[in-house]
């Protein structure tokens, strides 16, 4: 599968998801693997019960692998950037913190995701929320317009990470910040998983080896990259997504075991330098 078909196969599926108002494996699960409402998995990816109430009802997709809004740092009056913003959870999440003075720009690049966010924003009545069609490579963004950029496992999903870094860091303020949750593979990924259309965009296939996530971001020009924290998974991953199962009917416990143990979300932050 090259670039364009893994960015096409990514689009469909997630528009597919907008139009049914679930979660990324069209039943209860999530991209991160909990088991439950999109809000049980929120809650188990560290969104307090008053986070998930604040936003407008269908915001909330439990699409995500973390909560990188709580880690952020934000404060009022600062441009925040989401890539991959869905239907918007993070972005009215960090809308409440930046403050009338702040604005919130969202970017996905699936038509009917872009359409729910907007939606939902104009529901939820935000005046500072703004969400934008495109790529995270091809960033609608102007260079240096933004204090602090986060994503929530989306840049696990780029054929090019490298290129995603630099865009991030191009729109970037000097000593602006990153913060992202993500998903990384710390072993090799059995090739009957790795291959798997499904599996790709189920946020499995896509990631990268962990020193090359923070290698291509210091590649970009970041400094001070630092994993916050990470969290293993358990084997729903890989067989309770019913996108999946068919194709991974023939893995033995031991191939599904391998591949289990070779991914963990991470959260990571990086800068910025103020002479960039």
């Amino acid at each position: 599968m090259n670039a364009e078909q893994a960015k096409e196969a990514v689009r469909s599926r997630y528009g597919a998801i907008a139009e049914q108002e679930s979660t990324c494996c069209a039943t209860e699960k999530s991209c991160g693997c909990g088991a439950g409402s999109a809000e049980q998995i929120s809650g188990q990816l560290g969104y307090s019960d008053a986070e998930m109430a604040a936003v407008p009802e269908g915001a909330n997709l439990g699409l995500g692998c973390g909560n990188p809004v709580a880690l952020a740092g934000l404060q009022p009056g600062e441009t925040v950037l989401d890539l991959g913003s869905g239907a918007g959870f993070d972005c009215f999440l960090a809308a409440a913190q930046v403050g009338p003075a702040g604005r919130v720009i969202g970017v996905d690049m699936t038509p009917q995701m872009v359409a729910k966010a907007r939606d939902n924003a104009r529901k939820g009545g935000y005046e500072n929320v703004e969400f934008r069609l495109g790529e995270i490579e091809h960033l609608p963004v102007a260079a240096g317009e933004v204090d602090l950029i986060m994503s929530n496992c989306v840049i696990n999903l780029v054929p090019d990470k490298g290129r995603a870094f630099a865009e991030a860091f191009r729109v970037l303020k000097p000593g602006g910040r990153l913060m992202v949750s993500d998903i990384v593979l710390t072993g090799e990924l059995p090739v009957v998983v790795r291959d798997l259309v499904a599996a790709y965009t189920g946020c499995i296939s896509g990631a990268s080896r962990r020193e090359e996530y923070l290698a291509a971001m210091r590649a970009a020009g970041f400094v001070q990259v630092e994993i916050l924290g990470e969290t293993g998974f358990s084997a729903d991953c890989i067989v309770a997504d019913p996108t999946v199962q068919a194709e991974t009917a023939g893995l033995s416990e031991d191939e599904i075991a391998a591949a289990v143990a070779a991914f963990v979300s991470v959260r990571v932050k990086a800068v910025k330098p103020l002479a960039a």
